[in-house]
């Protein structure tokens, strides 16, 4: 099998292309990857000499170098994506750009190129808005409340005309937060972590309350892994670990392992925009054969030990923003 991976150098990419070629050794990768300020090739550096693995450095936007990647793998997996809310709030043309126009290329380009067997595109939970109550499906209406999640949100839908009028072999994933290994430092678990290693504070927003589901980047990977290789053409699959806290609690249990107690809290201005609660019905990505594999706990500590044993990959990216 021959897998034309995108944003390969991102946090999930980076770990799904690891995942991959350890546990599939006679599988082929093509990484393609834009290496913007989020794509690191330092993410791979223990991988980029395998046989199997291949990294071109280009934009999924690019039409040209999109299908001639295309002609040359059987499937496609998109991770490429701006997706940090802040950024897109301060301006979304980027997400605008990357996360809908990129989309449509990829989408063009499989259609012109009709053997390859599935595209599987790798969305966001926070395409669903906030959700007070109850869990979303995957057959529940779209509501991004952020340019972000409306970029992400378009994105799906592109997709999902394509399938019905191309009859393309296109599947959707969609993730709770992610968390662990070689995530860029301004999302929140990186970013308290990192600060608290520092002695600094963690800047928590609002009252804290916001509660989102956990989800260790080992179990999202082996969910894309199993949706690759079971899931139904056409389909959309939530993927959550059910490790649902509200921030504070989360904060609270980080600083506990680092030995740091509640003055290291820091609450500023919440962001506009921000969803109080989001919440997956993962039955559907269940019924294929996966469950998680870790709890909150044992992620947060094997991150936060990736991150104490891993300052000189941090602390140049944080020194350099």
């Amino acid at each position: 099998m021959k897998l034309l991976i995108t944003g390969g150098c991102g946090f999930i990419g980076s770990n799904f292309i690891r995942h991959i070629l350890r546990k599939y050794p006679d599988y082929k990768i093509i990484n393609l990857d834009k290496l913007t300020y989020a794509g690191n090739p330092e993410n791979l550096r223990d991988i980029e000499k395998d046989n199997n693995y291949t990294f071109v450095q280009g934009d999924i936007c690019d039409n040209l170098l999109a299908n001639k990647l295309i002609r040359a793998c059987d499937y496609l997996v998109n991770f490429a994506a701006c997706t940090h809310v802040d950024r897109s709030i301060k301006d979304s043309k980027e997400f605008i750009k990357t996360n809908v126009l990129g989309v449509h290329t990829l989408l063009e380009a499989v259609r012109r190129n009709n053997h390859l067997k599935l595209f599987l595109h790798i969305s966001t939970d926070e395409v669903y808005g906030s959700v007070l109550k109850g869990k979303s499906k995957e057959t529940d209406n779209l509501k991004p409340n952020s340019p972000y999640a409306a970029s992400k949100a378009a994105g799906d839908l592109l997709i999902r005309s394509y399938y019905a009028t191309y009859n393309l072999p296109v599947i959707i994933t969609r993730s709770a937060n992610n968390f662990g290994p070689f995530q860029y430092p301004e999302k929140v678990i990186p970013l308290f972590i990192t600060n608290l290693l520092e002695g600094k504070k963690a800047p928590l927003y609002g009252d804290g309350l916001n509660e989102r589901d956990w989800l260790f980047v080992d179990d999202n990977c082996q969910a894309i892994d199993t949706v690759l290789h079971k899931g139904k053409t056409g389909g959309i699959y939530n993927i959550g670990a059910g490790n649902s806290k509200k921030n504070i609690k989360l904060t609270e249990k980080i600083l506990e392992f680092l030995n740091k107690d509640k003055s290291f809290i820091k609450y500023v201005a919440d962001r506009p925009g921000h969803d109080r609660r989001y919440a997956l019905d993962c039955s559907q990505a269940r019924n294929l054969g996966w469950k998680p594999a870790y709890s909150l706990s044992r992620g947060l500590k094997l991150t936060i030990d990736w991150y104490r044993n891993n300052p000189q990959w941090w602390k140049k990216i944080k020194k350099e923003n």
